[in-house]
């Protein structure tokens, strides 16, 4: 056992600094040569700014660096889609930063930019927590503006979200650091106050050339939008500062006098270690992720110590639902049991797959916490609800649908942790990102898809044999296993959480070992937003 364990960790490190390389590497923006221009132009790094900013930088959570990953190659690449999402504190008080990086096309907007914006807006918005813009922004990148102007979820998406957050009564503060032109300039002034940085920093609808171009008229950069002209002349910005360091300064100082509004109620208490040290967890998973574990030693690592309450234990136990305590806050946990287990009636439950038992049990725990205030936390490594006559025949869709009902109707913050597959309807139920989970993350050995690549590529062959034309059999079978091994690689290369990540499909691949703190900070954000909305699961088939 010992020996397995040592295997399986050493799979998920590896796995894991795989991924980490690329974090790092994504980290550097444009790469060190461009940086070195950046500070020799008196700029501080979209990083090095964020620093700066927060109470401790070893505390933020990082969201997107792996987004727009092996995307827009032509182009040379887009790094972490040229733009940083953390939700860090300032002064005591939990935001949402976001930095454009200057050093990555001159901070230009990609269509993935401006997704990872979006995300950005969304957490701010859900836990009604302030949002600081870094801007320092070509605007965007022109060869692909059809794919990022006009859209529903475009570019413009973004300000129509400025004016809702203000309606909101979510604080917005712009910090124009650098360029801010043509239709980005909304963004810092659609803000509800905003700092422009002197010589480095201005804000126009057209630059000097397009003026020169589009009326002849002669003007430099500086006198048509900088510093000067809009805190003197045009009022367009509140305060002017000399440098990056003034602007971040004025900002903590601006956020430390926001006042405090009723809280969501969540409960804390002291936080306990875990019963199994959090450090020893990559053991638990198998480094074959169809092979079955003990789902019950994975939240042995990850839950307080002594706090679980698990509700229905013995019924429906392809699915653990329980109560318990991450970092001393009350959450309530739906886990898929890998484990292959026996019911009472003898019948095999296969690890990982929803049953129609488990399906009810879940939405009825789901009630439970909405009753009681009591965040949720899926850990998903769900292969999908159990198919064939005898699940068919004893209802499993109104079961499932009942579940997704659940988790759709939430209204107590819910966060996913992606530890192994997330296939089909499982995803959905399990709440995966349409279902507006606060924080998603995965680790590396996750997998999402509408189904394992070995399922998908056998469907797919099976279409391929009833619409291709009789062959011999000797030549049909070669033809079938290449065909099936050319899908199958195919197929899951889209399934590897790198692509996930790439896609925003997940808000970061995280190191095993620091899930409680990504579900803790989660949870201490969301209890910002209190809300009067009560769950109701709406018409039902019972």
């Amino acid at each position: 056992m010992k020996l397995e364990e040592e295997i399986n960790k050493d799979a998920i490190k590896m796995a894991w600094a795989k991924l980490e390389g690329l974090v790092r590497k994504n980290k550097l923006g444009g790469g060190k040569e461009r940086l070195k221009k950046l500070e020799e132009k008196g700029k501080l790094s979209a990083r090095k700014r964020i620093n700066l900013l927060v109470d401790n930088p070893e505390e933020v959570l990082e969201i997107g660096v792996l987004a727009a990953e092996n995307m827009y190659q032509e182009y040379g690449g887009c790094p972490s889609a040229g733009v940083v999402v953390v939700l860090g504190k300032i002064a005591g008080k939990p935001c949402v930063i976001v930095a454009n990086d200057a050093t990555v096309k001159a901070g230009a907007w990609f269509p993935m930019t401006a997704k990872k914006n979006l995300r950005a807006q969304e957490i701010a918005m859900q836990n009604r927590i302030p949002i600081i813009y870094l801007v320092d922004s070509a605007g965007i990148f022109l060869p692909l503006q059809d794919q990022i102007f006009a859209d529903k979820d475009d570019f413009g998406r973004i300000f129509r979200n400025n004016a809702r957050m203000s309606s909101m009564g979510i604080v917005q503060i712009a910090a124009i650091m650098g360029s801010c032109v043509a239709g980005g300039a909304y963004l810092p002034i659609m803000s509800d106050e905003s700092i422009i940085v002197e010589k480095t920093g201005s804000i126009f609808l057209a630059g000097s050339y397009l003026v020169k171009a589009a009326i002849g008229e002669e003007i430099d950069n500086e006198t048509l939008g900088g510093a000067e002209t809009h805190s003197g002349i045009s009022g367009v910005t509140d305060y002017k500062v000399k440098d990056d360091a003034s602007a971040l300064k004025k900002i903590r100082s601006l956020v430390e006098k926001i006042g405090d509004r009723p809280k969501a109620g969540f409960k804390r208490a002291d936080a306990q270690q875990p019963t199994i040290p959090l450090e020893e967890i990559y053991g638990c998973l198998p480094k074959v992720s169809n092979q079955p574990y003990y789902t019950y030693k994975l939240l042995d690592h990850l839950v307080d110590a002594n706090s679980m309450d698990e509700y229905k234990k013995e019924y429906g136990q392809t699915l653990i639902t329980t109560y318990a305590k991450i970092e001393g806050w009350s959450v309530g946990i739906v886990a898929n049991q890998r484990k292959v287990v026996k019911s009472k009636k003898g019948e095999m439950q296969f690890g990982g797959v929803i049953y129609g038992d488990a399906a009810d049990k879940a939405t009825r725990f789901i009630a439970n916490c909405n009753q009681r205030n009591i965040p949720l936390v899926f850990l998903q490594d769900v292969t999908g609800f159990m198919v064939g006559s005898k699940a068919e025949h004893g209802g499993i869709i109104k079961d499932g649908a009942k579940m997704v009902n659940a988790v759709a109707n939430s209204v107590v913050p819910k966060f996913t942790v992606v530890v192994g597959n997330s296939f089909g309807a499982g995803n959905y139920a399990m709440c995966g990102r349409s279902f507006d989970p606060r924080l998603m993350v995965a680790w590396p050995t996750a997998k999402i898809a509408v189904m394992g690549g070995a399922q998908a590529s056998n469907v797919l062959v099976q279409i391929e044999k009833a619409t291709s034309k009789k062959e011999g059999q000797k030549n049909q079978e070669l033809k079938e296993e290449e065909l099936q091994k050319e899908i199958q690689s195919r197929y899951e290369e889209k399934t590897e959480i790198l692509h996930a990540a790439s896609q925003l499909w997940v808000d970061a691949v995280i190191d095993p070992t620091a899930t409680r703190k990504w579900i803790s900070t989660g949870i201490e954000a969301a209890n910002e937003s209190p809300t009067d909305e009560k769950f109701n699961m709406g018409i039902l088939q019972v």
